[in-house]
């Protein structure tokens, strides 16, 4: 993970730029992703939770070797070099298996983090924060320092039994839920510096005291609260002045930056201010497949519009009664009753994302994709569902092609964040001065 160590070291150099991780499985995200990277020229850099990717499958169905294979097809697909993906593991832990006993979930994750490093994954994130069945709530902090050690000593056998580059790690305790906060916000608290600190220190005595201290150099990121999360319906936008005591902590460290969870739906500007503030490492998921799937209602609407409900694959129909009808990936995050219809298609936390793969949602894609390319709808329902895509073709910069318009729909939130993570020369200086 070289690519990724001379990132962090120049941004501890003051460079101020940065790298985003897309964390999604769904093949279009990852195209956007990786077509943005041919047009920028940086790397890209995509993650697999622990839930989404593992030994048993995950909800994907995919191992970590599946996976692999899945993202250098694409890549292959849309001629971007596959020396310049970086594959990074997400939560990996005993997260999936936090309702069995510590033990049996602790061989588990060894297992996780063997298959991981097998395939090529080299950005580690090892989240052991979580309690498990016969732990108490919460764990220490030694605990969750000794659970990491131990997962990272099992990277390092299998990094040298496979070979290649050596892993880099992230390491940290206040990890926000994945996909979301389940509950209404309204404030956050940012992540003392002082705690910081502690979960550095911990973790640094547990790594060389289990002589890990060459591993120790190669973890190069923090995942701390910064003071961004979004529910259903509202973000917590990012506020600089509240995060400084922890920012300017980070700067004594010769070669740590933070990593930030959760920083889907925020600003072009509160991003630019995340890197700058030294979090170099910006992870979005959701952020990313809400807009694909803005993108698939808007051209539902068009299709209904252009061709009529009888002629249509009455997509938005297909995908809400799959929904219904297996209800397991939102149940337990839609808890009003009144509002299950709105927050299965509108929620922030996007549990759609969790249903595009159903046989019956893709049949129903295939069609509407099917059927405006053969019927392409006049330009005025672009202008009225998809305004932004409608300016692009007219401008010449796209495709009246359905492909072309989901991509850009995603594309549209990965930009953003390229943007921030790489800073012109004019900005470097406003900051600088």
């Amino acid at each position: 993970m070289d690519i990724l160590l001379d990132i962090v070291h120049k941004h501890k150099s003051g460079s101020g730029s940065g790298i985003y991780s897309i964390c999604s499985a769904h093949p279009i995200v990852l195209e956007a992703a990786l077509l943005e990277g041919l047009a920028s020229g940086a790397p890209v850099l995509i993650e697999a939770t622990s839930n989404q990717v593992n030994q048993f499958g995950g909800y994907t169905g995919m191992t970590p070797h599946d996976f692999h294979e899945f993202v250098m097809a694409i890549a292959d697909k849309v001629d971007f070099p596959r020396e310049r993906v970086l594959l990074g593991g997400d939560h990996l832990g005993p997260n999936c298996w936090q309702t069995e006993k510590a033990e049996q979930a602790m061989l588990k994750s060894e297992v996780l983090i063997e298959q991981y490093i097998a395939a090529g994954f080299r950005k580690i994130h090892l989240d052991c924060s979580m309690s498990c069945a016969d732990d108490p709530v919460p764990l220490s902090g030694a605990t969750v320092a000794q659970r990491a050690v131990r997962l990272c000593a099992v990277a390092e056998r299998a990094w040298r039994t496979v070979g290649g580059e050596a892993p880099v790690y992230v390491i940290g305790t206040e990890v926000p839920v994945p996909g979301g906060a389940r509950e209404e916000l309204h404030a956050l608290e940012v992540t003392r510096a002082a705690a910081a600190n502690e979960t550095i220190e911990v973790h640094r005595a547990a790594f060389i005291g289990a002589g890990l201290a060459l591993a120790w150099l190669r973890v190069v990121g923090l995942v701390v609260q910064p003071g961004v999360e979004f529910d259903h319906d509202k973000v917590i936008d990012y506020c600089s002045s509240q995060a400084k005591e922890l920012s300017s902590f980070i700067e004594s460290d010769p070669v740590l930056v933070y990593e930030a969870h959760s920083t889907d739906y925020q600003t072009s500007a509160n991003l630019k201010a995340l890197v700058r503030d030294h979090y170099a490492i910006l992870k979005v998921g959701p952020g990313a497949s809400f807009a694909l799937r803005e993108t698939l209602w808007a051209l539902a609407d068009i299709e209904a519009a252009w061709l009529g409900s009888h002629h249509s694959s009455n997509l938005k129909e297909v995908v809400l009664k799959v929904m219904r009808d297996e209800p397991k990936h939102w149940r337990n995050y839609y808890c009003e009753f009144a509002r299950h219809e709105f927050d299965m298609q509108f929620s922030l936390s996007d549990r759609m994302r969790y249903y595009w793969p159903h046989p019956e949602v893709q049949r129903a894609c295939a069609t509407m994709l099917t059927n405006l390319d053969k019927s392409p709808p006049p330009l005025t329902l672009l202008s009225q569902y998809l305004p932004y895509q409608y300016a692009a073709i007219r401008a010449g910069n796209l495709r009246l092609e359905t492909s072309e318009i989901l991509l850009e729909g995603v594309a549209m939130v990965l930009r953003q964040y390229r943007n921030a993570c790489s800073p012109t020369e004019y900005e470097l200086e406003k900051n600088v001065r």
